[in-house]
């Protein structure tokens, strides 16, 4: 038995203290993230609006065509106030006599907003499909501007 304490003796010994992060170590890795934070940061919140936008362009080229598919079975464009709902509901057999489901729901713009439709419309002659974008008022500038059927280039 003896021999059996002199090597746990031994191993005790030679075993290393065992040591945690210090305080400044953790201080460092905290910075260094935050740092990363701040740059990559408004990068992705850049692209988040490109993408928007680009979804709002995807969803009014898809309408668009929707209102075209329309005016071939029905030979005219929805009205203003039918609206694009006469996409999802039937407006009735005076207004579209050959009505089929052109749509399976409305959707809703990035910024969860209803597209606005008129027809005749005022930046095109047929109709204008449009978004008021972020901020969802007419007019505006880069993330807040309109984006409409007349320019989705």
């Amino acid at each position: 038995m003896g021999q059996g304490n002199d090597m746990l003796s031994i191993k005790l010994a030679l075993r290393r203290p065992q040591r945690g992060f210090t305080l400044i170590e953790i201080m460092v890795v905290i910075v260094i993230i935050g740092l990363l934070a701040a740059i990559v940061a408004p990068n992705l919140i850049g692209n988040i609006d490109t993408a928007a936008i680009t979804r709002a362009r995807g969803d009014i080229r898809s309408i668009e065509t929707a209102l075209n598919l329309y005016r071939l079975d029905n030979f005219r464009y929805p009205t203003t106030d039918q609206g694009l709902q006469a996409l999802v509901t039937n407006p009735g057999a005076a207004f579209a006599p050959n009505w089929k489901p052109y749509l399976s729901g409305l959707p809703s713009d990035p910024w969860s907003n209803t597209y606005q439709y008129r027809s005749p419309g005022q930046q095109r002659s047929d109709f204008d499909l449009f978004s008021y974008g972020a901020d969802g008022q007419e007019g505006g500038t880069e993330i807040n501007a309109d984006i409409g059927n007349w320019n989705l280039d």
